[in-house]
């Protein structure tokens, strides 16, 4: 399997290069050499067979289309040098344990997460986007005859993960209940300062 992905990449990447689509190596002989190189690599093809079920690529692909990198929730502390964070072991049961990282590698890791300019997350695009997300879903649904389901145990835990409990209602989740106007106050400005009073 890796074999014949990196000959298909690197195939891609050549017939990309002759066709003038890769803009940034514009160096004689670059092309050839980088891709000699990719091809004198072992490649390692990471794959599982539990993805051949319908159900667990969707609840795959669904931690990253719903979710964002890390929820308030998961960050257990910061000091001035280190980040203290919540992760759930799938390797030992699905135990949740404590990780301790440095100010910059917390950030250098949250920073893997930021797309690129010029791409868009899923959940922004498509029948996804917040504009037409309502009316799409309920036209895929009825497209593929699927009654809307509660979710299950496991979404339901993701999702109280990603809630912000409030500090005085005690609420997991904030809602908007109406929305404040600011207001500017004038004041009469006197002709002469001299007639200027204060009240406490």
């Amino acid at each position: 399997m890796s074999r014949h992905f990196r000959g298909h990449m690197v195939s891609a990447l050549r017939k990309a290069a002759h066709a003038g689509d890769l803009h940034r190596v514009n160096r004689p002989g670059d092309v050839d050499a980088q891709l000699n190189t990719l091809m004198a690599t072992d490649w390692v093809v990471y794959s599982k067979d539990c993805l051949e079920h319908t159900h667990t690529v969707v609840r795959y692909l669904a931690r990253y289309t719903r979710q964002i990198a890390i929820s308030n929730a998961r960050i257990l502390a910061v000091d001035e040098h280190q980040v203290t964070l919540r992760y759930k072991d799938y390797r030992d049961h699905d135990r949740h344990k404590s990780l301790i990282l440095n100010g910059e590698e917390f950030v250098r890791r949250f920073l893997l997460h930021v797309l690129p300019k010029g791409l868009m997350r899923v959940r922004h695009y498509g029948f996804l986007a917040n504009r037409c997300r309502r009316q799409r879903l309920m036209q895929v649904r009825r497209a593929l005859a699927v009654v809307e389901q509660a979710p299950d145990a496991d979404m339901a835990a993701s999702d109280a993960e990603l809630a912000y409990t409030c500090p005085h209602c005690k609420q997991p989740t904030l809602r908007m209940i109406g929305t404040l106007t600011p207001q500017r106050h004038t004041y009469d400005q006197p002709s002469n300062h001299k007639d200027q009073h204060y009240r406490a």
